[in-house]
């Protein structure tokens, strides 16, 4: 074995070498991610957007908004529940970093290939929820106590379809091992979503959803309630918050790329190829779902709260229902 071998042969250098590369992933993904929705949301309202920043193209602009945000002063309600308060930015940020555990980013490069992948991902997704209730309910602040409420219950109602939508692809892949199911993949020849793009379809709505995006982000309505949840927030607890939404993007265009796209692989590119070749191929599959994400973010306006529980409950369930039922036709027929 080399040297590098042996040393994350020993369990507690690779846990540290692991909790670094979360450490730096997350920071970094949220500034990509942060500078390509400005832009891209600048290009789409015809606006310059951020310019000077760090030279002509404003690369530094996500950067300086970091800086600005550690210089803020951390204010904390008095009439707050101070622990909770204090811990529930974290908790959100702990639910996101935890999803980066199981998703593969190559033939060999995944943190922890859980025979249960899919269960853990949606799983662990659902500890979101509790940081961003948890916020709402501790921050003495009526406007805040709504955005959580109506957080809590559009993620709870939203989480039915996000379950359902990856049913038919376990089903097809016949396993739950998010590795498995790209593997499944390769052997089948062709992406999932030729035929789950129905589930896909409801996976990404619903994804969206739980992100708290446009039109999905009542729960931060600014017209409405101040900024929910989110309102005595400020300095870096509220960038916390902002980093994991970002950060949160990335993994679920992930879990969708892996569920549906077919991950690291791509038809035509030799399994060799892919050893060092898998993450890039991954990472243009979810760059291409961010931007999805961010184009219907400036193509629809917010619903209201009894239309978002309609499409929840009377269209993207049922519908997944029956892409389970037509799912297990196809598996049994070919």
């Amino acid at each position: 074995m080399t040297l590098l071998g042996d040393l994350l042969s020993n369990f507690w250098i690779a846990l540290a070498a692991k909790l670094l590369f979360v450490a730096i992933f997350i920071p970094v993904i949220g500034i990509v991610l942060t500078f390509s929705e400005i832009k891209l949301s600048a290009k789409m309202q015809h606006r310059m957007g951020p310019y000077f920043a760090g030279g002509r193209w404003g690369w530094a602009q996500p950067i300086a908004d970091g800086i600005k945000f550690f210089q803020k002063e951390d204010l904390v309600p008095a009439e707050s529940d101070q622990t909770v308060f204090k811990l529930a930015p974290v908790l959100v940020f702990v639910g996101t970093a935890s999803l980066l555990v199981v998703i593969p980013f190559g033939p060999s490069l995944v943190i922890r290939d859980l025979s249960v992948g899919v269960f853990y991902a949606l799983a662990i997704s659902t500890i979101t929820t509790l940081g961003v209730l948890a916020a709402g309910w501790s921050s003495g602040n009526k406007y805040s106590m709504i955005g959580g409420l109506r957080a809590a219950g559009q993620l709870i109602a939203y989480e039915l379809p996000l379950v359902l939508s990856v049913v038919g692809t376990v089903i097809l892949a016949g396993t739950m091992s998010l590795d498995g199911i790209v593997r499944a993949q390769i052997s089948a020849g062709y992406p999932f979503v030729l035929v789950q793009f129905l589930g896909f379809g409801i996976f990404m709505v619903a994804a969206l959803a739980e992100l708290l995006r446009i039109p999905f982000d009542m729960p931060i309505g600014e017209s409405e309630i101040v900024m929910g949840y989110l309102t005595e927030y400020s300095g870096f607890r509220f960038l916390f918050f902002f980093i994991a939404e970002y950060a949160n993007m990335f993994s679920m265009a992930a879990i969708a790329a892996t569920l549906f796209l077919g991950g690291w692989w791509f038809p035509g590119i030799p399994l060799d190829a892919l050893t060092y070749l898998g993450p890039l191929v991954l990472f243009a599959k979810v760059f291409l779902l961010v931007f999805v994400m961010i184009w219907l973010r400036w193509t629809f306006p917010r619903f209201r709260e009894d239309q978002l529980q309609v499409l929840a409950w009377k269209w993207l369930v049922p519908l997944s229902l029956l892409n389970i039922i037509l799912t297990g036709v196809f598996k049994v027929v070919f």
